[in-house]
């Protein structure tokens, strides 16, 4: 564990990880469920940073079957996904509570939407400072630079802080 960054928590057989756990990537993602000879097996669930979650049944570290929850209660549905397409438009927010009055638009599904740091993208999973090129998820730690696909497809399509 400490030349990957990860933490476990929970039973070894034999030296192995073993049993009900819980194991901490070093990117704050978080397994917790059984174990069996170093590997994720059985039903566990992962955790991410974002708030959404995928629960599973593995097999020997391999995904049997799975369910992705986002961090707002949408499930995601591999087959017949009809979320925010040509045939239904409306965020997850509003088919659970309804649209607004005319004239009044809900920008994302997350109402009020956040605010934008001046000059830079909402581009979904941080913030963009076209600047600079870096993307900073939404607690303003790094995530990852942009390369040029990346970079005009923000600016072309992203929301903007004035």
């Amino acid at each position: 564990m400490q030349y990957t960054g990860s933490k476990y928590i929970g039973e070894y057989i034999d030296g192995r990880m073993e049993g009900k756990a819980e194991y901490i990537l070093p990117t704050e993602t978080r397994y917790v469920g059984d174990m069996k000879d170093g590997m994720f097996h059985g039903e566990g669930t992962l955790y991410f940073p974002s708030g959404s979650r995928y629960d599973a049944i593995w097999d020997k570290g391999l995904v049997i079957k799975g369910t992705y929850t986002f961090s707002d209660g949408l499930q995601y549905e591999p087959k017949n996904w009809h979320y925010c397409d040509s045939y239904d438009r409306r965020f997850y927010t509003e088919i659970c509570n309804g649209l607004k009055p005319a004239g009044i638009s809900q920008l994302t599904n997350m109402d009020p939407p956040r605010k934008i740091p001046k000059g830079c993208y909402d581009c979904g999973d941080g913030f963009y400072d076209p600047v600079t090129r870096i993307i900073k998820d939404y607690r303003n730690r790094y995530l990852r630079n942009a390369d040029d696909d990346e970079h005009e497809w923000i600016v072309r399509t992203c929301r903007k802080g004035w």
